[in-house]
């Protein structure tokens, strides 16, 4: 004779809270997604509330909405100083970047030379390389050489550092490009120079764009290398590193909010660039 012994059984949930229901899973994945944005935006959002708030400090509760923080930011004459300078140096920084990237993703994708993979990834190491070694190792070059440091020197940096923006991103436009579209304008009489002007430009073209407006963006929120590359002239992020020192002002908030919807509205087209909307046919 045999006794039958009841194990426990585990609740049964409803169906739609299980985890391998897609129903669970989807909801799942929305709620990490939805944890990640808030955990990511929200102190951008509390900046830009801030910005508009009616007192000098930066606290609850609200007192009102007002314009003056941004009216004194623009009144701020050493603001406006710095503000032109991170312009200067991000655009000459990026001028610099697609003028070697360019030229070296062109060179990835169509020429076989000797250690070809190791200049791929030595290509690739700033990307990987924190700012504070790229500006330390930066810095000992510029005083071996005998360079003053100056917005010079933060352009060269911000340069060495972000070139590889442009080369991963126009590589990569190369490698979906048709190759038999050059072999045409060739068999048409068209010249080297030509092909690439007609042909071959128009097509990587959005890549170039969208990947000089990131490097753009980068160079002109970039700190680590600046610290250590920058002379007498101030930039916009150490200007705003230093007023920090003593205590958030609503004046920074409206900078910090100008420099959040001017980089989301980069950073957009950029994307809708490298989409690939806007190449060429």
């Amino acid at each position: 004779m045999t006794l039958a012994i009841d194990t426990p059984r585990a609740p049964a949930w409803p169906r739609w809270l299980r985890i391998d229901h897609p129903r669970a899973s989807a909801k799942a994945l929305g709620i990490a997604a939805a944890a990640v944005i808030g955990f990511l935006y929200l102190p951008i959002v509390v900046l830009v509330i801030f910005s508009f708030n009616d007192n000098t400090v930066t606290t609850l509760p609200l007192r009102g909405f007002t314009w003056r923080w941004y009216q004194a930011a623009l009144a701020n004459q050493d603001l406006l100083t710095a503000l032109w300078n991170s312009i200067y140096v991000a655009t000459l920084a990026t001028l610099v970047c697609i003028l070697f990237g360019v030229p070296a993703a062109l060179a990835l994708d169509r020429i076989d030379f000797p250690g070809k993979a190791l200049f791929r990834r030595a290509v690739l190491l700033p990307l990987a390389l924190p700012g504070l070694i790229t500006g330390i190792s930066m810095l000992n070059l510029f005083r071996v050489v005998g360079f003053d440091l100056s917005l010079t020197t933060v352009i060269l940096g911000h340069g060495t550092a972000l070139i590889s923006v442009v080369v991963t991103q126009v590589f990569a436009r190369l490698q979906r490009f048709n190759r038999r579209l050059e072999e045409a304008s060739d068999d048409l009489g068209a010249t080297p120079l030509q092909t690439f002007r007609h042909v071959t430009l128009p097509n990587i073209r959005s890549a170039i764009v969208g990947s000089a407006l990131i490097s753009f963006t980068l160079s002109f929120d970039e700190i680590p290398v600046t610290f250590f590359l920058t002379g007498r002239d101030n930039i916009l992020p150490m200007y705003i590193y230093s007023t920090l020192r003593s205590g958030i002002t609503p004046e920074i908030n409206a900078v910090g909010a100008v420099i959040v919807v001017s980089s989301l509205i980069v950073i957009f087209f950029s994307v809708y660039l490298l989409s690939g909307q806007g190449e060429g046919r």
